[in-house]
C-alpha cells in the first residue's frame, strides 16, 4: 500500500475496501463498505517468517459497517480501497 493512502486512513473515514482472492482460473472479488474504527500495522504470530524482529507484519483494518457488524480485513496487494464521502 502506498504511504499516501495508508496517511488517509483514519477513525471516522468512511470506505469501501474491494478484495480478491485468487483461484485457479477466476477471482473471487468482495465489497466491504464502512466506518474506519481503526488501522495499525500488526505482526503476526508466524514462526517462519523472516522480517521485521522474525515476524510478518499485516496492515490490518477494522471497520463498522452500516449494519453495526465490525469486522477486520487483513490488507495485501490485492486489495483497494476508495475513501467515500
Amino acid at each position: 500500500m502506498d504511504e499516501q493512502t495508508r496517511n488517509r486512513l483514519k477513525a471516522g473515514t468512511r470506505v469501501r475496501v474491494q478484495q480478491q482472492i485468487a483461484a485457479r482460473d477466476y477471482s473471487w472479488t468482495a465489497d466491504i463498505r464502512g466506518t474506519i474504527v481503526q488501522y495499525e500495522q500488526k505482526p503476526t504470530g508466524s514462526w517462519f517468517a523472516h522480517s521485521k524482529n522474525d515476524k510478518l507484519w499485516l496492515d490490518r483494518l477494522v471497520l463498522k459497517k452500516d449494519d453495526g457488524e465490525i469486522t477486520t480485513l487483513n490488507l495485501d496487494e490485492f486489495s483497494r480501497i476508495d475513501i467515500e464521502k
